[in-house]
């Protein structure tokens, strides 16, 4: 996959099919989208293309505006490669683009620019200054840009149609299994490995404290999970148990990221994993002694492996 960052100098030469969202996630919805996509570019012997922003649309018509994203655009690019497309164009989306009506962007950034033929554009998508066009206003203006627009139907699963939105909200209830049917992966987070408080260490189960560096990125509900890390030198993932919330037996305040990982001693301080989500195995909640906690960290631990196969 080739990736092009758009400026004003961006001229493609190929003509293609695409499509366009902010996808974060590149959840299984996305995949499907894409997928129908790729395979009528490939039929009619057009280049497949994505394309995406560089930030949260909301981001820029309201600066207070904090999203909580599935994915930095590192994720979602190296996602978006894993679908098979030849293109992915990443347009900066600052308030000139935000002002852009959708028939000059049409005009000017999908036709003149990217040299787009076939829009294919999900159900419930739309672009534009205002959004306030509808899918036929759409058809209207790719027949007097011979650009032939088609909208694709929803990816569900049961009754419920797969979203960013709806993604996340299950994330937020730590329901970490259905998610990852929603994306089709396991939802992932990663940062540096900084010191904590060491309190893991003095009861036997030391802790792995991780900074994530994007605030943008969506951290679960607070809770006990099941889950695999991904360590620097280490080929594939090795088992864990990651706790997210304050430590309330310690009268903790700070929301803190903390993995524990089995049968695992080296030093990780300054480096960077990887943390992806099985399953939650329960609420974090205060003990009533340190000897009340270990034992049930060793009844985590034993329920853990469990779910991961060991």
């Amino acid at each position: 996959m080739k990736t092009v960052f758009l400026d004003n100098h961006t001229s493609l030469s190929n003509p293609c099919a695409a499509t366009i969202g902010f996808f974060d996630g590149v959840h299984r919805g996305h995949q499907y989208l894409i997928r129908k996509m790729a395979d009528e570019a490939r039929r009619r012997g057009l280049e497949a293309m994505v394309i995406t922003f560089d930030h949260h649309p909301r981001q820029v018509l309201n600066a207070d505006y904090q999203p909580m994203l599935l994915n930095t655009l590192d994720e979602k690019l190296a996602l978006l490669e894993k679908t098979g497309i030849d293109k992915c164009v990443v347009l900066p989306f600052d308030n000139g683009m935000a002002s852009m009506p959708a028939k000059a962007f049409m005009q000017d950034v999908l036709k003149d620019k990217l040299n787009v033929r076939l829009l294919i554009m999900g159900y419930d998508n739309r672009f534009g200054h205002s959004r306030s066009e509808s899918f036929d206003d759409y058809v209207e203006y790719g027949k007097e840009l011979q650009i032939e627009v088609v909208r694709n139907d929803a990816f569900g699963i049961g009754e419920i149609n797969v979203s960013s939105s709806m993604t996340r909200a299950l994330l937020q209830e730590g329901e970490a299994e259905m998610a990852a049917r929603c994306l089709g992966y396991s939802y992932m987070i990663s940062g540096e490995v900084v010191h904590g408080s060491h309190v893991g260490t003095g009861i036997g189960f030391p802790t792995a404290n991780i900074k994530v560096g994007n605030a943008c990125k969506l951290i679960p509900a607070n809770g006990v999970y099941a889950v695999k890390v991904w360590l620097p030198d280490v080929n594939g993932s090795v088992a864990g148990m990651m706790n997210i919330g304050t430590c309330p037996t310690f009268d903790g305040a700070e929301r803190k990221i903390e993995v524990h990982i089995f049968n695992h001693q080296s030093d990780l301080y300054g480096k960077q994993i990887a943390v992806s989500f099985i399953k939650k195995i329960r609420q974090e909640k205060k003990f009533r002694s340190v000897n009340e906690l270990t034992k049930q960290l060793n009844h985590d631990a034993d329920e853990a492996r469990n779910i991961l196969g060991l």
